[in-house]
């Protein structure tokens, strides 16, 4: 069990470059953010046609990206696919579809799953795994930050909380849908455009009813809907990053397994690795303006996103040196 979570404090993110120019001082073109898993390489977003700007996103428009979703997902007839603007505000709206109970959530993880049920009057208790007999239960696969990928996983009686953020960078996962289970999908990560706010949740049509309801109307908007239904449908592009990521995760390694003792997980677009000096090395590229992730519940991890085109690897590599 962990300590009680403090709902009055900020939450620990990578991505926080006002925290890094308050302290190390800078610009933010002056920095190589390595504290993320956004793709630094993003999907080019096409053409949006300005009366999308100017108009509530019709039924057309959702139909358009839940049919590229559901082919691009292998979304299973039966369960329904419900866009929001990014994730995070799923996950916010998820624990408050039922009466508060027990949930258990495999850590250490992403911290805002905890924090959601918690507010929501949950009693979050933090395991290894979910118990064969929980109620309800989170899970991340890939695992953020350890790359954990869940396989197996018990059939819950009120709730389960599948987030496959990181999944995409995956050929061939098997996608856990199932009863009761709500399976998240970032836009953010493998697409690389966080700024577009748009996340997707798929889940048996009651649940779905319920989160639109908690969600409200136009809970995505119009453009972020036009590029969602193009990127998801765009195979060739998805192929051609899958492989581009797995080949950056490979050189990634190769940079930074000379100066660490150990890899403990990643998923592809970020590795965390095993280090004593984990702050020092922080500090020290922090210096050198490339923001890392440190974790307040393991000092002794420090987490690097891929630098992306030539000359941020040729940056890391040379800081390292």
């Amino acid at each position: 069990m962990t300590d009680p979570i403090r709902l009055d404090t900020p939450a620990d993110h990578g991505g926080d470059l006002a925290r890094a120019i308050a302290l190390y001082g800078g610009a933010r073109e002056d920095w190589l953010d390595l504290s993320t898993g956004i793709n630094p390489i993003p999907y080019p977003v096409p053409p949006i046609p300005e009366a999308l700007w100017h108009a509530l996103p019709d039924a057309d428009l959702v139909a358009a990206a839940e049919a590229a979703a559901r082919f691009c997902w292998s979304v299973p007839d039966g369960m329904e696919v419900v866009f929001a603007g990014g994730a995070s505000a799923i996950i916010a709206a998820l624990p408050a579809l039922m009466a508060p109970g027990p949930v258990d959530i495999a850590a250490p993880t992403y911290n805002e799953h905890a924090r959601a049920f918690a507010h929501g009057g949950w009693e979050v208790r933090s395991v290894r795994a979910p118990a064969e007999d929980a109620e309800a239960y989170v899970v991340v696969s890939p695992n953020n930050p350890d790359g954990r990928i869940w396989r197996d996983l018990p059939d819950p009686t009120r709730l389960a909380v599948i987030d496959e953020s990181f999944a995409d960078v995956r050929d061939g996962r098997r996608t856990l849908f199932g009863p009761r289970r709500v399976v998240l999908k970032s836009f953010g990560k493998f697409w690389g455009l966080a700024g577009l706010r748009l996340g997707a949740a798929i889940a048996e049509p009651d649940i779905a009813a319920r989160l639109r309801a908690r969600l409200g109307p136009w809970a995505a908007s119009g453009p972020a809907l036009h590029v969602a239904a193009q990127a998801l449908g765009d195979q060739d592009w998805i192929q051609r990053t899958r492989g581009r990521i797995a080949q950056d995760a490979d050189r990634l390694d190769g940079l930074l397994l000379p100066h660490v003792q150990r890899k403990v997980g990643g998923a592809g677009l970020f590795a965390t690795y095993r280090l004593e000096e984990a702050a020092e090395m922080h500090h020290r590229l922090a210096e050198r303006r490339i923001w890392t992730r440190v974790f307040p519940y393991d000092p002794t991890w420090i987490r690097f996103g891929l630098p992306g085109e030539a000359p941020g690897w040729d940056r890391l590599g040379n800081a390292l040196a």
